[in-house]
């Protein structure tokens, strides 16, 4: 099998998201064949190269979403009415607003925020974002699709064909043009209200935006020699990882697998503080249309976990394309530690991870102090590097209010004082890898306020260690009953699961068992690879078959492949004879092994124009025969009504393969 790899941002570069996870999963299918299709973010990225990669990857194209060269396409009048045509459904699309017909609208969609995002995230999704996307999505949500998201989808597509046609979009999409029709859209009547608010600098910023995320409309990758020749395109995030994907499938009929471990949309979110509310309403309509529409049209859809899983619902994901795929970690580099007798010092708290503003280190220090005047004894090793400027002037924070909670304390007169809280990084004297810190103490603490998949907690649960964290993000989910969970910004209750652990090294050791044994069970790279290989199997299974069977003289085999096979269904599911061919095309083939090429079929000559070309020959004459009574038709049976098993369970390993 032939897989496209999509990503942004990430493998097959040194640093980037979903780098560990691709190349395990890669690796781990030695079977299949690989090209990887990855769009960089800086050029920072790109100078810091990739990492080695395994033979089973035959091709690796690139493509920058930091900058855009102009592409130089000279468009003439027809083309230029084509795409003011285009890009104006596309503005207008995005700009409208549709009253729900059912479940989802803008008071579904805030809940279904609040509840993802968690109220801790001190995330506000009103004021513009919440009331934006919930018009957008009140047409897609619970899997309804409405008319505004098949314009969206026509729209993108005749965008997509029009790149095509005339090599690129790049300059049209930066053109007045452009930004005339987003100002066309939003003081349209019905346009969201603040988008109707919209000024010349907002809408520059939106059209600007729209630019960056289109810019893989105008690549080479969707010819017969690119992803219309892979079995299979599998997009490791959403949003730009997952639009080529979009465009194979509409260009070339390439089935689309989506994994997302964090929703990009949500991302979005979260990200969106810094603009306008104008700027911020249009560019939230424009990624849940585009998320509505990915999630529309893949063939399956592979969550994280059950918070990845409740957004895509939200978007408008159908239940029956959703399979929870948990990331896969390699859990071979704690077994030292997870296997050992030791439970680390029993009167050491440990924190790891990156040290940002989310992780809120400042309620964890004033449940620390809570802590001490319970276990005087206690300390606290806070182990990470910070994250960017921002990260490192929290640090500093953190360690300034560390300094006033706990002035250095000093056993005797004679002695040199100690703070009982340290900031350590990996690598260091102390701690010299990760495994070393989580088996420096005895419980792991987790006191995040956003989270999408706790990756520090699954490590800590490969080490045996019994854990105390927030309940954000998927982190229930992961414990499921192995550790204490607390609400996010209680420094209160943080203090009293800690003190409760710190005092019962029984439970504490019986929490660490059965955390390591989950985790052995659910979070290995050994079956995540299974159930993606497992998928993979199933995707390709039904897909539409694309191939043109051709015989010996390599012209193509008549009835080689049945009308039904374009029509999904379980009679696609073509057995093969050894030589690679159907069993309904054996007869008239030359030999066994006749070749297959995957080439694109030529369109048929119409009847008339051949009559009228060549003339006919004389017909012979024909002996009579007995009249044949006709047969009757068969009446058509009417179709199945798929039927909805609701939710999927996670897949486990090998199961994607029934």
């Amino acid at each position: 099998m032939r897989i496209g790899l999509l990503t942004e941002g990430g493998y097959p570069y040194v640093s980037g998201d979903a780098r560990l996870w691709c190349d395990r999963l890669v690796r781990g299918l030695e079977q299949h064949e690989f090209d990887i299709y990855a769009l960089s973010r800086s050029e920072q990225q790109e100078d810091e190269g990739w990492i080695q990669l395994p033979p089973q990857v035959s091709r690796v194209r690139t493509a920058p979403l930091w900058t855009a060269e102009d592409d130089g396409a000279g468009h003439g009048r027809r083309a230029r009415r084509r795409f003011a045509e285009a890009y104006g459904e596309l503005a207008a699309a995005v700009c409208a607003v549709e009253e729900p017909g059912g479940s989802g609208g803008p008071g579904a969609f805030r809940g279904a925020v609040g509840a993802a995002a968690g109220p801790a995230a001190g995330w506000d999704v009103g004021g513009g974002v919440g009331v934006a996307v919930g018009g957008v999505l009140g047409d897609v949500g619970g899997g309804v699709v409405g008319p505004e998201a098949d314009r969206f989808g026509n729209a993108l597509y005749a965008l997509a064909e029009l790149a095509r046609d005339e090599g690129g979009l790049v300059g049209a999409l930066r053109s007045e043009t452009a930004v005339r029709a987003l100002e066309r859209a939003c003081r349209a009547r019905g346009a969201l209200r603040e988008a109707r608010a919209a000024r010349v600098p907002d809408l520059l910023d939106v059209a600007a935006h729209l630019e960056r995320a289109l810019r893989p409309l105008s690549l080479d990758w969707y010819e017969d020699d690119g992803l219309g020749s892979v079995d299979l395109c599998h997009a490791a995030a959403g949003g730009a990882a997952a639009l080529p994907g979009l465009l194979a499938r509409h260009l070339a009929g390439v089935p689309l697998l989506v994994t997302e471990y964090g929703v990009q949309l949500r991302a979005h979110y979260l990200a969106s503080g810094g603009e306008s509310a104008p700027v911020r309403a249009l560019l939230a309509a424009f990624h849940g249309r585009l998320a509505a529409e990915v999630y529309r049209q893949a063939a399956c859809i592979t969550p994280g976990n059950t918070h990845a899983r409740r957004w895509q619902e939200r978007c408008g994901a159908d239940r029956a394309k959703l399979r929870t795929v948990y990331p896969g970690m390699e859990a071979s580099r704690f077994a030292e530690v997870g296997e050992s007798t030791g439970c680390g010092d029993p009167d050491t708290l440990v924190w790891v991870g990156r040290i940002e503003p989310a992780k809120d280190l400042i309620s964890l220090l004033h449940a620390f102090a809570e802590i001490r005047r319970q276990a005087p004894k206690t300390r606290l090793r806070i182990v990470g590097a910070a994250a960017g400027a921002e990260g490192a002037a929290y640090l500093g924070h953190c360690r300034t209010l560390a300094a006033q909670l706990f002035p250095d304390e000093a056993e005797c007169a004679h002695s040199v004082g100690d703070n009982p809280v340290s900031f350590e990084e990996i690598g260091g004297p102390e701690v010299p890898d990760l495994a070393e810190a989580y088996a420096a103490g005895a419980v792991v603490v987790l006191s995040s306020v956003v989270e999408g998949f706790p990756i520090s907690l699954v490590e800590a649960m490969f080490c045996g260690r019994a854990t105390v964290s927030t309940d954000v993000g998927a982190v229930v989910e992961v414990i499921g009953g192995t550790g204490l969970v607390v609400p996010p910004r209680n420094p209160r209750a943080l203090a009293e699961a800690c003190v409760t652990l710190l005092r019962d090294p029984e439970r504490r050791e019986r929490l660490g068992a059965a955390a390591r044994a989950r985790a052995l069970e659910l979070f290995t790279v050994e079956q995540n690879v299974a159930a993606f290989h497992g998928i993979y199997l199933e995707i390709v299974s039904h897909s539409p078959v694309r191939r043109v069977f051709v015989d010996g003289m390599g012209e193509p085999l008549p009835f080689g492949v049945p009308a039904e096979a374009h029509v999904p269904g379980r009679w696609t599911e073509v057995s093969l004879l050894a030589g690679g061919r159907p069993r309904w095309a054996a007869a008239g083939a030359e030999a066994p092994g006749t070749p297959v090429r995957g080439t694109t079929p030529v369109r048929a000559t119409p009847l008339r124009a051949v009559a009228s070309a060549c003339p006919a020959p004389a017909a012979p004459a024909v002996p009579a025969v007995s009249a044949v009574p006709a047969v009757p038709a068969v009446p058509a049976v009417p179709a199945v009504p798929a039927v909805s098993s609701g939710p999927q369970e996670p897949v486990v390993a090998g199961e994607g393969a029934r």
